[in-house]
């Protein structure tokens, strides 16, 4: 028999960068759970290997909407659209973030002090602001009626400074590489939007906490993922179904008293 905590049967949520790493895998995890499921993401298909996401698409219990997060017309055309189809959201999980890849240029990743600002821009834009916009909208229709859960994804480096030793074999070959601050930067700004928004929400019923991953497995490089183990507690990278339970703890009646808090799944990684 199922938990009443913990049943999501029915209700609605959104999940932007649906099709990503993480939110795919959320998105459809929150769909085998009973939930109906908007993905809102500028890719027009998910990655590779979360299956139960293609069956959810095929059969309509999760629908894609194509949109820029920053972009508050689009964001307003997807509430519409979901609006329509199925009712106000009673979740919404803000994933879509962006963060220098491992092949960006030289500049992007070398010293600090060289860092082009066009670079931070992007990546606070779709960090910050991809959070902004879709709070301000759906969050807003959750609160005109009075209950809605918000689960913002920041990481541990919205918390700590990266360790730059994790990355010491890319210096060992000859690299020029630092971890760049863009992605610190903007998840730290993600935790106090939780907090401002728990505060001011909170009379009207949504709730909102952050959810701070640490290390999702994702092909990195062997050197990385073996310097990786030897600093977590846990001795190794986080799946990205890990975070499953947290986001439906917090997406659930279980989590009915948590507000404004930051729930850490980083395999203790921040505990020394």
């Amino acid at each position: 028999m199922s938990d009443p905590l913990f049943d999501l049967e029915g209700r609605v949520a959104v999940v932007t960068g649906g099709f990503g790493r993480l939110g795919a895998e959320l998105a459809a995890a929150l769909h085998a759970r009973g939930m109906r499921v908007a993905v809102v993401d500028t890719r027009d298909r998910p990655r590779a290997g979360v299956a139960a996401l293609g069956s959810g698409l095929a059969e309509g219990g999760i629908r894609h909407h194509a949109a820029d997060v920053t972009d508050r017309t689009a964001v307003e055309r997807v509430l519409a659209e979901v609006e329509e189809a199925w009712g106000v959201p009673h979740v919404l999980i803000n994933a879509a973030a962006s963060d220098a890849p491992p092949d960006a240029p030289a500049e992007e990743v070398g010293p600090f002090e060289d860092v082009p600002l066009d670079a931070l821009e992007r990546v606070v834009d779709v960090n910050v602001l991809g959070t902004v916009v879709p709070c301000q909208v759906l969050g807003a229709a959750m609160a005109r009626e009075g209950r809605g859960s918000i689960v913002n994804v920041a990481s541990v480096y919205g918390m700590v400074s990266p360790d730059q030793s994790l990355y010491d074999f890319r210096r060992e070959r000859g690299e020029v590489f630092f971890k760049p601050v863009a992605y610190a930067v903007s998840k730290s700004a993600v935790l106090n939007l939780t907090r401002y928004l728990a505060t001011y929400w909170g009379g009207s019923g949504v709730r909102v906490n952050t959810l701070t991953p640490h290390g999702i497995a994702d092909g990195q490089p062997e050197p990385f993922v073996e310097a990786f183990a030897r600093r977590s507690p846990l001795g190794r990278l986080m799946e990205a179904r890990e975070a499953v339970g947290a986001v439906v703890f917090l997406a659930s009646d279980a989590s009915s008293y948590v507000t404004g808090a930051n729930l850490v799944v980083d395999g203790g990684w921040t505990a020394w």
